[in-house]
């Protein structure tokens, strides 16, 4: 079944460790699931073996040629047109996962997250609503090295040699210009959730009032 008028579209980007995955989860758990639909950016990486290597073997994923632009976007397309998508998980080039079938319904709040979102004029477009989250570049970081270490099994040298040259670099040149263009900027340098959670309660509450 496809819904008759569009979705209010809202856009959040933020740098590796700024608390993007909290925040989605938590802003999620605000409505019932027929209520919002999530598109990521990290579902359309194009495979790593279609990549060029640097000279020390490891793959630069922190490029907007990194992503298939064009089914990221025709997904987009979908969800707005009411439609519902069906995508292959993301695995981080993980073997021992098998990537699940995602599907995604329409809904009436669509959700568009990625580190490129503001910089594809195609997507930029469709928002509504842009909420850049930001964290000081060490607290980032921690929080990059703490994940990578221990989920994903990255070592020490690979993760640092990564924010330096990939993680950084493209998040000045590719997100950081679009950041004072935003609706909403939240500092996030803390590990007390609370204040995020108040803030979060404070834009679904708004949401509800504009959207239902």
């Amino acid at each position: 079944m496809t819904q008759t008028n569009a979705p209010y579209v809202v856009g959040i980007a933020g740098s590796s460790g700024s608390g993007k995955t909290f925040f989605l989860n938590s802003f999620l758990n605000h409505f019932a699931p027929h209520e919002v639909a999530l598109i990521s950016q990290d579902d359309y990486y194009i495979p790593a073996n279609t990549k060029t290597r640097e000279e020390n073997k490891l793959y630069n994923f922190d490029l907007p040629t990194a992503i298939d632009r064009a089914a990221f976007f025709r997904d987009i397309e979908t969800l707005v047109d009411g439609r519902t998508i069906f995508r292959k998980e993301y695995t981080f080039n993980n073997p021992a996962l098998k990537p699940k079938l995602l599907e995604t319904r329409a809904a009436p709040i669509l959700i568009i997250e990625g580190l490129f979102i503001f910089y594809y004029e195609e997507v930029n477009a469709l928002l509504n609503h842009r909420i850049f989250l930001h964290a000081e570049e060490e607290i980032a970081l921690q929080r990059r090295l703490k994940r990578d270490l221990v989920e994903r099994g990255y070592n020490d040298e690979d993760v640092r040699y990564k924010w330096v040259n990939h993680v950084m670099p493209a998040y000045r040149q590719y997100l950081l210009p679009y950041r004072d263009l935003c609706d909403r900027i939240i500092i996030n340098n803390t590990d007390d959730p609370a204040p995020l959670v108040a803030i979060i309660d404070e834009i679904s509450t708004e949401l509800r009032t504009k959207v239902f």
